[in-house]
């Protein structure tokens, strides 16, 4: 079979892989000041219906290193911890079209209405984004949305952080340096 067939099969196979997924509730409290923003739960966030699911994933170690809130616990402990620090989990994206857990393959993504979040929630200062596809999405989606509907002085007074993806495909920075950095931008 000549090589350009068989890339043009493959190529069909991840597009036909690829299928619409929707992301996870809120995980905030009424005094929530800091929300963590990743781009799209991964599959394994997605079966189990938890913020950073996969084991490999360095978000809840971070947690820990700022809050001593221990890994081991039940995931709706360790969000009831974090939301009592003042720390909330969502996604830039509302739904997108996604093969397997990959960002760079995402399609069609729709972001999720932060008008209505900033409304809901004025305490919030901070804005953590985890990995460059959730700093993309902000800037391309969720920037203009907010321009558009009337809320550019929320984008003046919240601090907008862009952090190193705590999953394990960003190799880039050691763990000690993306802890120390997560550490830092999760505290007030």
């Amino acid at each position: 079979m000549p090589l350009t067939l068989i890339i043009a099969c493959k190529l069909l196979l991840a597009i036909k892989e690829q299928f619409l997924i929707t992301s996870l509730e809120p995980q905030m409290g009424q005094s929530c000041r800091i929300l963590v923003l990743g781009s799209m739960p991964g599959a394994a966030s997605l079966r189990a219906l938890e913020y950073y699911a996969h084991r490999q994933n360095l978000f809840w170690d971070c947690v820990f290193a700022a809050y001593n809130i221990a890994r081991d616990l039940p995931y709706d402990a360790r969000v009831n911890h974090l939301n009592a620090h003042g720390v909330g989990l969502w996604d830039v994206l509302a739904s997108c079209d996604r093969h397997a857990s990959a960002d760079a393959t995402i399609k069609n993504a729709q972001a999720n209405d932060f008008c209505h979040l900033f409304r809901h929630y004025p305490a919030l200062m901070r804005v953590c984004l985890n990995g460059t596809a959730a700093a993309r999405y902000w800037q391309k989606l969720v920037v203009p949305s907010l321009i558009l509907g009337g809320m550019s002085q929320q984008l003046t007074d919240t601090q907008i952080i862009p952090l190193p993806s705590t999953s394990a495909a960003n190799a880039v920075m050691t763990r000690a340096d993306k802890l120390q950095k997560w550490q830092a931008a999760i505290c007030v």
